[in-house]
């Protein structure tokens, strides 16, 4: 096995520095959204009138989500949880449940709905609301990611101006880097589509959230050559599930297979979100940058 072990900008990173993968060739963060009704409700408040599609989000909180949370204690692993406000506020035991375990509880809108797709004041909006409905559990978070990793340009400077250190919902590298803001640093832990359980399992009619219904064994082998070629190049490997998800049984049985793969490897090791945020803020090799909006000639792009 072949590790890169070259600083972002080409050169051997400085003799005994800390590194943000402490010696391993890889390090695995595994996050699970903890979205319930969310994604629903977010396509149009109409759908609470659809029992079918209601009942087949709760079953995150009631089936799905304590499967995972075993599975996990199995491995004696610690996990981080991106959680929306409102499913702090209608399934408040279960996110309690996440926090006493002792897993990274971080925030991930109130709605759910994309950033992408609401205006500054409502952004800022629901970065608040979605703060009140974790702290009346006690719960203080310190990580983000934005609903369908839609972050806006002005998403990070609104995350840290919340006390936000850690976002993951920018896909420009695979390997953790620091953003620049106005008000201070933001560890980004960059994630993509390929590693996300979506994209394998996600099947409703209505509203249309997706039309795959994939076979366990096919997302097990994606991830599992992913995990490889990220421990060739020293990248970071953060694989998202959802309890509604990866929590029916045979997926479940997937994630255990998944995580037994990533311990015989034997060179990657675990990391909750806040983890990683320190180790990467104490690497000196580590990138850091401003983001850089695109600014588009509407000559060359008439349409909007």
């Amino acid at each position: 096995m072949t590790v890169d072990r070259l600083s972002p900008s080409g050169r051997p990173p400085e003799v005994n520095a800390p590194s943000w993968r402490d010696g391993a060739a890889s390090i695995a963060m595994l996050t699970f959204a903890v979205d319930m009704e969310t994604p629903v409700l977010a396509a149009g408040r109409r759908y609470a009138e659809n029992a079918m599609a209601m009942s087949h989000q709760a079953f995150d909180a009631r089936r799905g989500l304590p499967r995972l949370l075993g599975i996990l204690d199995e491995f004696d692993l610690k996990a981080t949880f991106f959680v929306p406000g409102v499913s702090a506020e209608r399934w408040p035991d279960a996110i309690s449940d996440i926090a006493a375990r002792g897993h990274d509880i971080a925030h991930h809108s109130y709605t759910h709905r994309p950033s992408t797709e609401l205006t500054p004041q409502e952004e800022r909006w629901e970065f608040e609301r979605g703060f009140e409905s974790l702290a009346a559990l006690g719960i203080t978070p310190t990580g983000y990611r934005a609903p369908m990793w839609a972050a806006t340009w002005n998403t990070a400077e609104i995350a840290v101006e919340h006390g936000i250190s850690y976002d993951t919902s920018l896909m420009d590298d695979d390997r953790p880097y620091i953003i620049e803001t106005s008000r201070g640093p933001l560890v980004e832990l960059p994630p993509h589509w390929s590693l996300d359980d979506w994209e394998q399992y996600a099947y409703l009619p209505a509203p249309h959230l997706g039309y795959v219904i994939e076979p366990p064994e096919k997302a097990l082998a994606l991830w599992t050559a992913e995990l490889d070629g990220l421990r060739e190049f020293g990248g970071l490997f953060q694989l998202t599930a959802h309890s509604f998800l990866s929590g029916r049984a045979g997926r479940a049985q997937n994630l255990r297979k998944m995580i037994e793969i990533i311990l015989e490897r034997g060179d990657v090791k675990f990391r909750t979100g806040t983890q990683l945020r320190d180790a990467v803020l104490a690497d000196p090799s580590v990138e850091r940058r401003k983001l850089e909006p695109v600014i588009v000639d509407p000559a060359s792009y008439p349409n909007w």
